[in-house]
């Protein structure tokens, strides 16, 4: 198949997906998420399972996908261990710990692979099963993991570049807020394989005032920059000021959504954002290994199971602005 038509399908499929991220079920661990509909748990025996990310501080997406996850344990009856730690050799530590805790069932994102690989591999031997989210698309088949949820970020930046392309842009700055994430890199190229005239900077994403200052320095030093297409929704917030402060007409785009940026397109301060639903990456992977468990379920048929990418812009943010009122989108 050809990668357009590829991209064409998974968008339309991951818009047809939007409903099911706002779905979610009560039972099992207490959650933070005081917002989502009670039901009863699962019958099931308890289970224990580690979810581990590489989330940074401060940073939303995250609570999208851990409210998510939060969910699904809720239902399945399951005691939910959530961790993080954005060093990957410090991730690789809490997968050891998870593993000598005998955990049921890990959940793991793998955005710096080679760093997440010996352990995750030793997790697998143990007989503990794990799937993958968010990151690594490209390497979780390789560890022993069973399965993968999120999307190909390189065809999401495809979808990105063809959007400015169809959008009349004429130069574009993609910010990177984390040097030697497989992921952030891997949508950056794919956006500057479809709207070539792109130029990547590198910033700290756990310091804003300094991501502010480096965009607004780069967008003063070319004004050529017509469009910034920030990596995560933080940081498109934080570019709209950095193009106030530079006194330019670029226009910002984004991937990623949380409250603040669904407000901000129907205000029209961002223009649009790539969504690959958190909350359903985090709720189908816990979901996925109490299937396991309990009914021997494997999820994708050897594949990724994806659920991005597609946009939300001023045609259908209404579609999803109640939900990310309730903190699920």
């Amino acid at each position: 198949m050809a990668r357009t038509s590829r991209m064409t399908m998974l968008v339309t499929g991951a818009v047809a997906a939007l409903a099911l991220a706002a779905c979610s079920s009560g039972g099992g661990k207490q959650s933070t998420d005081q917002d989502a509909p009670a039901a009863a748990a699962a019958d099931t025996p308890k289970m224990t399972v580690a979810f581990i990310t590489h989330a940074a501080p401060g940073d939303t997406f995250w609570d999208l996908v851990r409210k998510g996850a939060e969910a699904a344990a809720r239902k399945d009856n399951i005691d939910l261990q959530y961790q993080s730690d954005p060093d990957g050799a410090n991730q690789a530590n809490l997968v050891q710990s998870a593993i000598d805790k005998k955990v049921d069932g890990i959940a793991v994102t793998l955005a710096k692979p080679d760093a997440m690989k010996a352990n995750v591999e030793k997790a697998a031997q143990a007989g503990v099963p794990v799937v993958a989210l968010n990151g690594g698309i490209d390497a979780w088949k390789s560890m022993g993991v069973l399965g993968y949820f999120g999307q190909d970020e390189r065809i999401a930046g495809e979808a990105a570049g063809e959007r400015l392309k169809a959008d009349g842009a004429k130069k574009a700055l993609c910010v990177i807020q984390e040097q030697g994430h497989v992921g952030l890199e891997a949508r950056c190229d794919g956006a500057k394989s479809a709207f070539s005239d792109m130029e990547k900077i590198y910033v700290t994403g756990t310091d804003m005032p300094s991501v502010q200052a480096a965009i607004t320095s780069k967008l003063q030093q070319d004004p050529g920059i017509d469009h910034v297409l920030t990596l995560g929704a933080p940081f498109a917030m934080t570019a709209v000021k950095s193009v106030k402060d530079a006194g330019t007409s670029a226009k910002v785009v984004t991937f990623d959504t949380n409250k603040e940026l669904v407000s901000a397109i129907k205000d029209g301060q961002v223009e649009w954002a790539v969504d690959q639903q958190p909350y359903l990456q985090g709720y189908l992977a816990v979901d996925s290994l109490w299937l396991y468990k309990t009914n021997g379920n494997m999820i994708g048929g050897g594949q990724a199971t994806l659920t991005g990418p597609a946009f939300i812009d001023k045609s259908n943010v209404a579609a999803v602005e109640q939900f990310a009122g309730n903190g699920t989108r």
